[in-house]
C-alpha cells in the first residue's frame, strides 16, 4: 500500500513538472514598445521582441502608445513563455513572447503599435506577420493612421544618429570665416561655441576678420 501511494505521488510530481514549460517566465518590467525584462528561473533577462519594431518613445505619441499597449498585454507579474530566436549585440534575448496562447509580437502589429521588422523577419511566420500588418494598414490603425504610416523606427534612429554625429563633428571642426557660406551660418556656429569666429569679441561672428582656425573649446 505504501509503495502504491509513493508511486501515485511520484506520478503527480512528474505530471506537474511536465505541465510547466521549460522556458516559462514572469514579466518584471516593460521597457518601451518592444522591450521588457522577465524572470526565468533565477535569472533576470532583457528581451527584445523579435521580428517587429515599435516606434521610439520620442516618436510622440506613437512610442508612448506602443509602450502602454505592451503593458496592457503583459502586466507585471504575468506568466509568459519565450520562443527565442537569437541574442542581439546588446546581450538581449530576441524572442516572440506568448501569453495565454497569444503571440504578443503579432498582437502589437495587428493593433498598429509596431511595424513588421522585415530586415529581421527570419525565424518568424512571415505570412502571418504580413497579413496582420496589412490588416492594420488597411484599417488606418495606430502607426498607420497617417498616409503610408509614420516614419519607420529604424529610419528614425538612423536619422537621429546621423544628426548627432554631425553635431559632434561640428564641435571639433576648424572653421574660418572665408569658408562659411553666409552670415547666418556664422552666427549659428558662434552659438555652438565656435568663439574664434568672433575675433572682435562683439558677440557677432565674422564681422571684420577671418578666423585662423582655432578649435572651439
Amino acid at each position: 500500500m505504501f509503495g502504491s501511494d509513493m508511486g501515485k505521488a511520484l506520478l503527480v510530481l512528474l505530471l506537474t513538472l511536465w505541465a510547466v514549460p521549460s522556458n516559462a517566465a514572469e514579466v518584471l518590467a516593460i521597457g518601451d514598445g518592444d522591450t521588457l525584462s522577465i524572470k526565468e528561473g533565477s535569472q533576470t533577462i532583457k528581451v527584445r521582441l523579435a521580428c517587429i519594431d515599435a516606434p521610439e518613445t520620442s516618436q510622440s505619441p506613437y512610442g508612448i502608445t506602443a509602450r502602454q499597449t505592451l503593458k496592457s498585454l503583459l502586466p507585471v507579474g504575468s506568466d509568459v513563455t519565450l520562443r527565442s530566436k537569437a541574442t542581439d549585440r546588446y546581450g538581449r534575448t530576441v524572442a516572440e513572447v506568448i501569453r495565454n496562447g497569444t503571440n504578443i509580437n503579432q498582437s502589437l502589429v495587428k493593433s498598429g503599435s509596431a511595424f513588421v521588422y522585415w530586415q529581421y523577419i527570419k525565424g518568424c511566420d512571415r505570412q502571418t506577420y504580413a497579413h496582420l500588418e496589412t490588416y492594420a494598414q488597411m484599417g488606418g490603425i495606430g502607426v498607420w493612421s497617417v498616409p503610408a504610416g509614420i516614419q519607420r523606427p529604424w529610419d528614425y534612429r538612423q536619422s537621429k544618429q546621423s544628426k548627432q554625429s554631425k553635431q559632434s563633428n561640428s564641435k571639433g571642426k576648424r572653421y574660418r570665416c572665408k569658408d562659411i557660406s553666409s552670415w547666418n551660418a556664422a552666427q549659428e556656429l558662434l552659438r555652438q561655441r565656435h568663439s574664434c569666429l568672433d575675433g572682435g569679441k562683439v558677440g557677432e561672428a565674422c564681422e571684420s576678420i577671418r578666423c585662423a582656425g582655432q578649435i572651439a573649446t
